[in-house]
């Protein structure tokens, strides 16, 4: 069956943190049967005002139409699709089609894809680009491999996540996608964290400067966004590092098994590494320009002033 946008497939979500919980949220708000799980019931419950079924297993989620999964890594996934009281472990009934958003393995992807076409389930690996407060503003992108004919099926519903879906291939290419989105994502902080430090510590403000770069053709939308943390000094966490390190990791060992040799992403991941001995673990990993300040003998004051980050919420 294919389900158009004016259609409502009986959704089950697994995974509702900081991500799964906005987007769960969404398909909630544009009127969506969405049944929930998470490890941590608490984290959940809030949904259930919006509408949601709270569930206790994966497995109770099997007789769903579609259902996400929004897991923090590969291990994670396969407890709540194989393991026990795993969505596709049900003895009377399986998925539809399974997504999921997740980042993990290729090698992982591929065996829950394999498990999943053995219950009759479609599976399409779907890696997001965004945060929280990019779901809230609708610009949440979307990479998506797998089946076309799968995808044609539920592309209406994906598109309701955020403003862009795009496929890109067959199997598990939408992994790759997503993490060399993410290794970019480390590569362009660290450049933007040390050129902010070299100008603020000749003589020019961070704020002053970041208006000047994102005014010019060197300005992108990711600038902007992260400007006002590195004004302001606020790491409240969008992406941790341990996050991204363990992003590059797999985009480092995807880079050794293809022969593409990564001087940069393997510099940053150093410095990635670097912070997290650090101590910087919990906070945002925009935090990597206090780590370059350290290093150039420059201590970073917070302005407390206000930037624009270019996104409002869509209306």
């Amino acid at each position: 069956m294919t389900y158009t946008a004016q259609e409502r497939p009986r959704v089950g979500w697994i995974g509702t943190g900081r991500m799964g919980f906005r987007l769960a949220a969404r398909l909630l708000d544009a009127g969506h049967d969405v049944a929930v799980f998470n490890r941590t019931r608490a984290k959940a419950e809030p949904l259930a005002g919006r509408g949601a079924t709270i569930v206790d297993r994966p497995a109770d989620l099997a007789d769903r139409d579609v259902v996400f999964t929004t897991v923090s890594a590969s291990s994670d996934l396969e407890a709540v699709t194989t393991g026990p009281g795993g969505v596709l472990t049900s003895p009377d009934a399986a998925p539809g089609v399974l997504v999921d958003s997740s980042t993990v393995s290729t090698q992982v992807s591929a065996l829950i894809r394999e498990a999943a076409a053995g219950r009759g389930t479609g599976f399409l690996a779907a890696p997001v680009s965004g945060n929280p407060k990019v779901v809230a503003a609708g610009r949440l992108t979307v990479a998506v491999s797998g089946s076309r004919e799968v995808f044609d099926r539920v592309e209406p519903l994906l598109a309701q996540l955020g403003r862009g879906v795009t496929y890109v291939g067959e199997g598990e290419v939408a992994r790759l996608v997503k993490i060399a989105h993410n290794v970019f994502l480390g590569v362009v902080t660290q450049s933007l964290a040390e050129i902010t430090v070299l100008a603020e510590k000749g003589g020019v403000s961070r704020t002053a400067f970041l208006e000047f770069l994102n005014d010019s053709v060197m300005g992108s939308a990711y600038t902007r966004y992260k400007s006002p943390a590195l004004v302001n000094l606020d790491f409240s966490p969008t992406f941790t590092m341990p996050l991204l390190r363990k992003d590059f990791d797999l985009g480092l060992a995807a880079a050794r098994e293809l022969q593409v040799p990564m001087p940069l992403a393997a510099a940053t991941a150093q410095l990635v590494a670097s912070a997290i001995g650090a101590g910087h673990v919990e906070e945002d990993f925009a935090a990597l320009i206090l780590e370059q300040a350290r290093n150039s003998g420059l201590t970073l004051e917070p302005r407390d002033v206000p930037v624009d980050d270019g996104l409002s919420p869509e209306v």
